[in-house]
């Protein structure tokens, strides 16, 4: 964890790291006041992460435009949606992967991660589970395409 990140009095959670909180909780409390499943929370949540794209530096908003434009043209079963105040795809309601901001997260990269329904599991028993991303090139594009992808079957 970076120092902008970790609380120094040793006494409790940092200024992100509640923030995150309040953010997951304001998440749920928008969430059961849609009906499942509907069309119309979808939409709902699809904007959302939209807005969560947008608001986010110049940098950081770039990367996601593109991994939200890969993953939606490419895992079209998961659905956009926002967890822990940055953009999330799910699939049945349970978030495959997301988009970690770096900016936001006071941190040197952003990250795409994959959650435990994300189907990346590797017979070695050592898969990662997240990756650094600064910028996506034609490699990097053709990496994640292959990940959401496998992630889904």
């Amino acid at each position: 964890m970076s120092a902008a990140t970790t609380d120094t009095t040793g006494g409790g959670f940092s200024e992100e790291e509640r923030q995150a909180m309040r953010d997951r909780a304001a998440e749920l409390r928008a969430e059961s006041s849609r009906a499942k499943g509907s069309a119309k929370k979808q939409a709902a949540e699809e904007l959302d992460a939209l807005e969560k794209i947008a608001a986010m530096a110049d940098g950081d908003r770039e990367l996601a435009e593109r991994v939200h434009a890969l993953v939606t043209t490419h895992a079209p079963d998961l659905r956009p949606k926002v967890w822990y105040g940055q953009p999330a795809y799910a699939r049945d309601g349970k978030v495959v992967c997301f988009f970690r901001s770096g900016i936001g997260d006071k941190e040197r990269y952003s990250t795409l991660g994959f959650s435990s329904n994300a189907a990346l599991d590797d017979a070695s028993g050592l898969w990662p589970t997240s990756y650094a991303l600064t910028e996506i090139t034609p490699t990097a594009e053709a990496r994640i395409i292959e990940l959401v992808t496998q992630a889904m079957s």
